[in-house]
């Protein structure tokens, strides 16, 4: 068919530029909001007073760290010496993740960060980091990319006297390819596209693509149970895994003898999602395919937001459907267009889609959906916005630094839900944003899409834009815990695929129940009974909630 085009197979890029220590991504592609984006801003928000000036790197003040002679000794002669940095640029660095919250934490003089940043080489050095931790009263937290936007990062201490991060970076590689079984063993440190790269060598790719992948890695994938953007196709990242190997503080464990098993419960599925509270994910096996030859593009228009929900319905039960599939609502693609200067389709109002085929029969595949996608009012618009899409999936959270920089309050947070509760989900999350900021005496601009479908449900994913004047991260605490408790109360999940972390803890126990804490908490005591491995993450007191 004319309008299949080759996949490219080259190779990803080794390693993406260091990111940057303030914001996201590659310094060298921030830049200053283009004139179709400041033009939008008063039309949306009114006028937006600009920030004070973000301290520099050199202008951050840090506590001194905590760690005593003795405990950097132990540390250096288990990693060495090069590998266990106390350097202020070190620390801040790898002060927490990469959310709004955090974002605006880096811009203050007076910051926190963890008192050490230790290195290791291998599972073995991992397990000993741990046991010089448990040790001498040292919390760890893990880290791989540096891209979590939960909480998951920060340097908290808990009950310990001082707090290192264990940066993973040196774990990375294809340590075992198995073709005949279609598995792949790659060590936790190893970033997206270096495992595309690895794998893309002898002929086959992961295919796992959330917009952190550049700077993402494969035990970040796996301990916050992450969904990439081909996940209509490929599915989530646990669904990928097979087997895991952990060092925790009272022991190795290596999971995963078969690709399937009744052998009592799967303890896989009880570190994946972790967010290392539970040990260390150092090696992760994954079932890996051949790398698709073609790839087709296709974007469509809706009427609304509902007969596109209702078209991604029907796809999703009518299976194989695309490898991606996105539905933008009215507010979302009124914003898209708007920023390219189609200022005349942004007006007209409706929802927009993109699907990308890849693979095997994707004629028929594409012949299907799109049947089902017109008869739910659907109408094809050519490539056009699909392709632009892919060539600048990544790059979202560059527009949302540079809108902080001018002042501008940008976040994003997700849920999921049955397709019968998708519509009143929406609804819920969305008042509960807008009154929020109208009661903090803000305009915001509330956009929705939907990134993940499933034959029972799909996610919602959202952004807002915000005026708000003085103190923003103040504001959004408050209005993001309005936020969690709207989510719970209409009957979504507290994370789709961003994770728990700190930022959602004090939420679990509504999803899961308190029989469901306890079972965690007492795996948490049985595999890190000192608590030094990210204290505060993913479990908290139960009534925490505010």
């Amino acid at each position: 068919m004319d309008d299949v085009k080759p996949r490219e197979t080259g190779p990803a890029p080794s390693a993406a530029p260091l990111m940057r220590w303030n914001g996201w991504g590659d310094p060298a592609k921030a830049k200053d909001l283009s004139f179709a984006v400041r033009s939008l801003i008063p039309l949306l928000l009114g006028r937006i007073h600009r920030p004070e000036p973000a301290a520099t790197l050199a202008e951050v003040r840090l506590p001194a760290s905590a760690l005593e002679h003795d405990d950097l000794a132990a540390l250096r002669d288990v990693v060495g010496a090069e590998h266990v940095d106390t350097s202020a640029e070190a620390r801040i660095r790898h002060a927490g993740g990469r959310s709004t919250p955090d974002l605006l934490r880096r811009r203050a003089h007076d910051q926190n960060a963890p008192d050490a940043v230790v290195q290791p080489a291998d599972h073995a050095e991992v397990s000993a980091v741990l046991a010089v931790a448990v040790e001498r009263g040292i919390a760890v937290i893990p880290y791989g990319g540096g891209t979590s936007v939960v909480g998951a990062l920060d340097p908290e201490r808990g009950a310990q006297r001082s707090v290192i991060s264990l940066d993973l970076h040196r774990l990375s590689g294809l340590l075992r390819f198995d073709e005949f079984s279609g598995e792949a063993v790659l060590a936790s440190g190893t970033t997206g596209p270096v495992a595309e790269e690895l794998l893309a060598a002898v002929g086959y790719e992961l295919g796992h693509f959330p917009q952190s992948f550049r700077y993402a890695t494969i035990g970040g994938f796996a301990a916050a149970r992450s969904s990439g953007q081909n996940s209509a196709g490929n599915g989530r990242f646990d669904t990928m895994v097979t087997g895991l190997r952990v060092a925790t503080p009272t022991g190795d464990i290596e999971l995963g003898r078969s690709p399937g098993s009744a052998a009592g419960p799967d303890l896989i599925r009880v570190f994946l999602g972790s967010e290392g509270i539970f040990g260390v994910i150092t090696e992760v096996r994954v079932r890996v395919h051949p790398i698709p030859r073609d790839r087709v593009f296709e974007s469509w228009t809706f009427p609304d937001f509902a007969s596109g929900a209702d078209a991604l319905r029907r796809v999703a039960q009518g299976g194989g459907g695309p490898t991606v599939i996105r539905l933008s609502d009215e507010a979302e693609t009124a914003v898209s267009l708007a920023q390219v200067g189609k200022i005349g389709r942004a007006l007209a109002k409706g929802a927009s889609a993109v699907t990308v085929y890849e693979g095997d029969d994707i004629a028929a595949r594409r012949a299907r959906a799109s049947e089902l996608m017109r008869a739910a009012g659907g109408t094809s618009s050519g490539e056009g916005a699909a392709e632009d899409w892919l060539q600048t999936r990544f790059d979202g959270p560059y527009l949302r630094d540079s809108l902080l920089d001018a002042g501008v309050f940008c976040e994003t947070l997700e849920t999921a839900t049955t397709w019968s509760n998708l519509a009143g989900l929406r609804q819920a999350v969305e008042d509960a944003l807008r009154q929020g900021f109208s009661d903090a005496g803000a305009k915001s601009y509330v956009m929705c899409h939907i990134s993940h479908i499933y034959p029972t449900g799909a996610s919602l994913y959202f952004t807002v834009l915000a005026g708000v004047r003085g103190d923003q991260l103040a504001v959004w605490d408050g209005i993001k815990a309005k936020v969690n408790d709207a989510i719970i109360s209409a009957g979504g999940t507290i994370s789709h695929h961003h994770a728990v972390g700190r930022d959602h803890a004090p939420w679990l126990a509504e999803e899961i129940g308190e029989t469901g804490i306890r079972i965690l908490s007492a795996i948490k005591r049985e595999l890190d009974p000192h608590g030094i491995l990210n204290p505060g993450a993913v479990i908290a007191p139960l009534g925490s909630a505010t």
